[in-house]
C-alpha cells in the first residue's frame, strides 16, 4: 500500500507544480480618437482671439485661460463624438459649466495665417466663445502627416 500511497502524492506534487502561471496582459494603449485628423486622446488646445482665451484639453482635466482671468479647471470625461464633431462637457471647480465642442472644419485664428484643423466653441457659463482647435504638435509646428 505504501507504493501506491507515494505514487498518489508523487502525481499530486506534479499536477500542482505544473500548473500553468498566467502572466497579465499588457496594458493596452487607447484607441485613437479622430476628428479633423486629429487625436483627441493627445493633449490639445482650443484658442481664440478677441477675447484672447484658450482651453488646454489633456486626459487630466480641461484648463481654461484668458487674459482677464484668473483660469479655471474641470475634470475631462472624454469627448462625445457625433458624426463631425467631439463635444467635452464638463463643470468647473465652482460649478460653472464648461462645454467645448470640436467641429472637423478648417479654422483661421483672424490674426495669422495659420489653417488650423480644427474649429472650437467653448461656452463658459453664459459665455460663448469661438475659435479653432489642434493638437499639441500640431501648434509647435510639426507637419501633419
Amino acid at each position: 500500500m505504501r507504493p501506491i500511497f507515494a505514487a498518489g502524492l508523487a502525481l499530486i506534487a506534479a499536477a500542482c507544480s505544473e500548473a500553468p502561471v498566467e502572466t497579465p496582459a499588457p496594458a493596452e494603449a487607447p484607441a485613437p480618437v479622430v476628428l479633423g485628423g486629429v487625436d483627441l486622446n493627445a493633449p490639445l488646445r482650443a484658442l481664440g482671439t478677441e477675447p484672447f482665451w484658450g482651453v488646454d484639453i489633456s486626459p487630466d482635466g480641461l484648463v481654461y485661460s484668458a487674459v482677464d482671468s484668473e483660469g479655471m479647471r474641470a475634470d475631462n470625461p472624454g469627448p462625445t463624438i457625433q458624426g463631425t464633431t467631439a463635444v467635452f462637457a464638463s463643470a468647473t471647480e465652482d460649478g460653472t459649466a464648461l462645454v467645448v465642442t470640436l467641429i472637423a472644419t478648417e479654422c483661421s485664428d483672424g490674426m495669422s495665417d495659420r489653417i488650423y484643423p480644427l474649429t472650437a466653441r467653448v461656452e463658459l457659463g453664459g459665455q460663448t466663445l469661438n475659435g479653432c482647435a489642434a493638437d499639441f504638435a500640431f501648434l509647435n509646428g510639426d507637419p501633419r502627416p
